[in-house]
C-alpha cells in the first residue's frame, strides 16, 4: 500500500488529491487533517453511480487491511458512495431547543458498555433533502484537551473540577480510562451549570480548539470513525449544531452500522445481545431516567 502526496501550494486552501495505491486499485484521496483520509473515487472512473466500499474496500481479502487503514488514520471518508446496503439502520435521537440530546456531547459509541464496537461508520444516504447538520469528529484526547482549555472558569472551580489537575501536563500523562473520568466530569458540569443554547455555544469552541473535522454532509457520503476498540487512533463524535438550534428546519437522516461487528465474513457469527446493547444506548434518555453514557465515564 503506498500514498503519492500531493500538497495544496496555497496556504489554508483545500489540499490538494493524491493518489492511493489499495486494494488493487488506485484511488484520489486527500488529507484534510491529519487524522481524516477522503476517498474521492477510483482513479479514472466515470461517473456512473457505484458501491466501491462494499464492492472492493469491504471484501474479505481487504476488509482486515482497510480496517487497519481506519485505525492508523481515525477517520476514513468515502464520498460518491451510492450504496442501499441491508445492515445500516437509521440513527435514533433528536435534538430540543430546550435541552441537548445525548448524541451532541462528544462520546464513544457503546461508551456505557465494557465492549465497544472498533468503529461506527455513520452515512448520509443519497435522498431529496440535504443534511444541515453537522458530525464533528476528533482524536479523544484533543477533545478533552479542548474542553479544558475552553472551559469557563466558574466550571473549573467547580468542587469535582477543582480537585483535578488540569494542566495540559497531567493530560498529556492520562490514559483512556483518566481521560474518559475527566470527561464525565466536564460534561456533567456543564450540563448542569449551562442553559441549552449555553452547552451548544460551549462545545462549539471545543470544536475549534480540539480541530475538530465538521465538514457539511454530501449525499452518498459515509464517514467510518475508529471508535475504541482498535489499534490505533482513538475518536469521538457528536451531533454539532455550528449555528443556535431553532428547530422547525427541514434536514436530511443519517443511517449508522458498526461494520466489524455487524459486516460478517465467513465463518463469524452474529452477537445478538452485544448488538442490542449497542442499540439500548441509542435511544433519548427519558425525563427524569438515567442520562446514559453520555454524561459519565465512557
Amino acid at each position: 500500500m503506498s500514498e503519492a502526496i500531493g500538497h495544496s501550494a496555497v496556504t489554508n486552501s483545500e489540499p490538494a488529491s493524491s493518489v492511493l495505491d489499495f486494494a488493487n486499485s488506485r484511488w484520489r484521496v486527500r488529507r484534510p487533517k491529519p487524522f481524516v483520509l477522503v476517498f474521492e473515487g477510483e482513479v479514472g472512473a466515470g461517473a456512473e453511480a457505484c458501491d466501491y466500499l462494499h464492492d472492493k474496500l469491504l471484501l474479505p481479502e481487504w476488509r482486515e487491511a482497510f480496517y487497519q487503514l481506519v485505525d492508523a488514520t481515525g477517520l476514513v471518508v468515502c464520498l460518491n458512495l451510492h450504496t442501499k446496503h441491508p445492515t445500516y439502520r437509521d440513527v435514533r435521537g433528536r435534538s430540543s431547543k430546550g435541552r441537548l440530546s445525548q448524541g451532541e456531547y462528544y462520546h464513544h459509541d457503546g461508551c456505557s458498555g465494557p465492549s465497544k464496537p472498533r468503529f461506527v461508520e455513520i452515512r448520509c444516504p443519497i435522498q431529496p433533502q440535504t443534511r444541515g447538520v453537522a458530525t464533528a469528529v476528533a482524536p479523544h484526547h484533543a477533545v478533552v484537551a479542548a474542553m479544558v482549555q475552553v472551559l469557563p472558569a466558574e466550571l473549573a472551580a467547580a468542587p469535582a473540577l477543582a480537585a483535578q489537575d488540569l494542566s495540559p501536563a497531567a493530560l498529556t500523562q492520562m490514559n483512556d480510562a483518566a481521560l474518559d473520568q475527566l470527561q464525565g466530569l466536564i460534561t456533567r458540569s456543564v450540563r448542569k451549570k449551562l442553559n441549552a443554547e449555553g452547552a451548544r455555544a460551549y462545545f462549539r469552541q471545543v470544536d475549534l480548539a480540539a480541530d475538530a473535522y465538521f465538514e457539511p454532509w454530501q449525499l452518498g457520503e459515509s464517514r467510518i470513525i475508529a471508535n475504541a476498540n482498535n489499534t490505533g487512533v482513538t475518536m469521538q463524535h457528536r451531533r454539532a449544531y455550528q449555528t443556535p438550534h431553532t428547530g422547525g428546519v427541514a434536514n436530511g437522516h443519517l443511517v449508522k452500522r458498526w461494520p466489524n461487528e455487524e459486516l460478517l465474513l465467513p465463518g463469524q457469527v452474529l452477537d445478538p445481545a452485544f448488538i442490542a446493547a449497542l442499540c439500548s444506548e441509542e435511544g433519548e434518555e427519558s425525563e427524569g431516567g438515567d442520562p446514559a453514557c453520555y454524561l459519565g465515564p465512557h
